[in-house]
């Protein structure tokens, strides 16, 4: 009985149940979790103790929410209803205990975490960023189905509770108690004290106010409901994602009936939850604790990073390094260069930190050196200046000399063969591509370049680097555009010929949107750089004789680069794009979304050939978490294989024969499988 859960109590007669999943370093709920959990609450329900306190073992959170492993094992609707059940079941007992419950929260607190803490009569949590709350099932293509919803709106209101769940966001223990749903947030060591102290005076439940209670009314939630559909549609298709419109409805038709909205929620759920948008949802959740494992040196402890170049990518780079506790030097070539990258870092420290004693602390971590003089005590040195291998070159040999013998040198380039810039150094085994994507602070990928000379302890410190900075290491190796900018840039190619045909960028984009891309690809070409999309696209084209578009050309020589500038494919004011409405509609849409996605899937299994990247998997994570592609479609090599080889090869045959050899179908198709 005893392999999950311990149970104790104290001499005030408090039950102590102390959740500690066995064979695991996280706590999450499953089928035998329950069934224990359940023997525990039946036995005080006999036992009846003044109160229960459920807390737990592991220094990483409370509990994490459902064993993800167990989501892809289901196969049937039955199967879904089984599990969802049992856990509403467990949740409905430990509500109804005759005595107070509270739940002391550390750490993680998420999903099925928080419907079980909801459960309870009280929340205590620990005060400081790493205590996080939330119901993020949207981000796995579901819902909240063991109560989340049916408690936690008539706790709060819709407003707070529905933005919770649909956003998927996560909250500190403060913000949970401003929402309502917490009752204390202490330090660490008034944590126990708090939680018994709940037992012990046994204060009144917190109650939604008066006009919280309203917004779940009959006549209210109609309208509030279409409110919550229009936003919801504002970031994601029904079509594509059906799990939030699904919680819109549960609300709407059953708010105030907490046993019909229970009901709903697993009804729904079952559904939901054996549907293909969860399925490549679930896959996509662990692609990305695939790339998290890959950085688990724990030997390898760096303290000091200097960047150099003060531009964009290099001065966010630094930020972001200092953000995550780092001590980070910043040079360029004179002062004036590095003051407007310090005062983008501090826009960031403000908006992550908050606090002004921390945004000090960080900002004194992040040091201006135009001289260089961090390069003789850095740990790793990034190179983050414009994409010239002389210019580079030139850098590394200045350097070399003053690093420190076992300092990591990583260059930024985003595009050049590392075996290009290796010349210049009499170390040619310390240099290591670390390619991050723009903006530094949202885009989670890095890709780790192995060269041929790079040894294989510095690819492996540069991908546990990459961790220590919260970041995802993609392990690539040292081709041209290496991964991503490889596959995206004929996406991007194939848009602008379709605009030099006469194709409005606003339907090409579109294409790509309804598709699932986050942005479309005339959109994104202007917000990165037309210059920059040009410099790729031409060290991509030396290599593989691509088609380099006049229109392009036209655009970067006239000074009309995007977004920077003011004007790129599409005007430009106060940051977005204006987007006139598309003339004519004879357009055949089908063959615009064809023709861009079939690039991208062309230049992926050419990769695949060429090894650029150890499989499918590391592919399809690599285009999913740097350039969002589709993440319900699972990645390029998913969509391939839910598509049919044989019926994409007849596509790119029939656009080869209309649109010429570009599509013609790559080697790496014969293999694939």
């Amino acid at each position: 009985m005893d392999k999950h859960f311990r149970l104790e109590t104290d001499h005030d007669n408090i039950a102590w149940l102390t959740f500690d999943k066995a064979g695991t370093g996280t706590n999450v709920l499953s089928l035998d979790v329950f069934a224990e959990f359940e023997q525990h609450l039946a036995a005080l329900q006999q036992q009846q103790p003044r109160g229960l306190i459920i807390c737990s073992a592991k220094s990483n959170g409370f509990i994490a929410g459902a064993d993800i492993e167990s989501f892809t094992r289901i196969s049937t609707e039955q199967e879904a209803m089984a599990l969802l059940q049992t856990g509403q079941q467990a949740f409905n007992r430990l509500e109804a205990l005759p005595f107070p419950s509270v739940a002391m929260i550390h750490g993680f607190c998420l999903g099925g975490g928080l419907e079980l803490a909801l459960a309870c009569r009280y929340r205590v949590t620990r005060d400081d960023p790493g205590t996080r709350l939330g119901l993020p099932e949207v981000r796995l293509g579901i819902h909240p189905g063991w109560g989340g919803s049916a408690r936690l709106v008539p706790l709060i209101g819709a407003p707070k509770a529905m933005d919770l769940i649909l956003s998927g966001r996560t909250v500190d223990g403060r913000t949970g108690k401003r929402m309502g749903f917490v009752d204390m947030v202490v330090p660490e060591r008034h944590l126990a004290a708090a939680a018994r102290k709940m037992i012990l005076e046994t204060p009144p439940v917190h109650r939604a106010s008066t006009l919280e209670r309203l917004t779940n009314h009959p006549l209210v939630r109609p309208l509030l409901a279409r409110i919550l559909r229009k936003q919801v549609a504002r970031r994601a298709s029904p079509l594509h994602y059906p799990a939030p419109f699904a919680m819109i409805d549960i609300w709407r038709k059953h708010a105030t009936d907490k046993s019909a909205m229970l009901a709903a929620e697993v009804q729904s759920l079952a559904r939901l939850v054996s549907g293909l948008t969860a399925k490549n949802l679930v896959r996509v959740f662990f692609l990305q604790e695939q790339l998290k494992s890959l950085g688990k040196d724990k030997q390898y402890q760096p303290k000091y990073v200097h960047v150099i170049g003060a531009g964009t990518m290099g001065g966010d780079i630094a930020a972001w390094c200092a953000l995550r506790g780092f001590r980070v030097t910043l040079q360029d070539q004179a002062p004036a260069r590095i003051a407007p990258a310090l005062a983008r870092a501090h826009t960031l420290f403000k908006k992550k930190l908050k606090q002004p004693v921390k945004v000090r602390e960080a900002m004194d971590r992040l040091l201006p050196d135009h001289r260089g003089n961090g390069v003789a005590r850095a740990d790793i040195i990034i190179e983050a200046i414009f994409e010239d291998v002389e210019v580079k070159r030139s850098l590394y040999m200045d350097i070399e000399p003053r690093m420190k013998a076992d300092a990591i040198l990583a260059t930024n380039t985003s595009s050049i063969p590392l075996e290009e810039l290796t010349p210049a150094l009499a170390r040619p085994e310390r240099l290591v591509g670390l390619h991050f994507f723009n903006p530094v602070a949202k885009m989670l990928l890095v890709e780790i370049v192995h060269g041929q000379a790079t040894a294989p302890e510095v690819s492996t410190h540069a991908m546990t680097f990459t961790r220590q900075i919260d970041r995802l290491p993609l392990p690539v190796t040292s081709t041209p555009g290496f991964l991503v900018n490889r596959i995206l840039m004929p996406y991007l190619m194939e848009a602008v010929i379709l605009e030099a045909e006469g194709v409005p960028a606003i339907l090409i984009d579109q294409a790509a949107t309804k598709f699932g891309m986050p942005m479309g690809p005339v959109e994104l070409a202007d917000t990165v750089g037309l210059d920059i999309c040009l410099h790729v696209a031409r060290v991509l084209a030396s290599h593989f004789q691509a088609q380099i578009p006049a229109s392009l050309e036209q655009r970067v020589s006239a000074g009309n680069l995007g977004r920077k500038t003011g004007r790129g494919y599409y005007q430009w004011k106060k940051g977005k794009p204006v987007k006139p409405s598309p003339s004519g509609s004879n357009w055949n849409m089908e063959e615009i979304t064809n023709r861009l996605v079939l690039r991208l899937l062309n230049e992926a299994v050419g990769c695949l050939r060429e090894r650029v990247v150890s499989g499918p998997d590391l592919l399809d994570a690599g285009m999913i978490f740097a350039t969002g592609f589709a993440p319900f479609r699972g990645g390029p090599v998913n969509h391939i294989h839910a598509i049919g080889k044989q019926a994409l090869l007849k596509q790119l045959a029939e656009l080869q024969k209309l649109r010429g050899d570009r599509f013609a179908p790559d080697p790496g198709w014969q293999d694939f499988s």
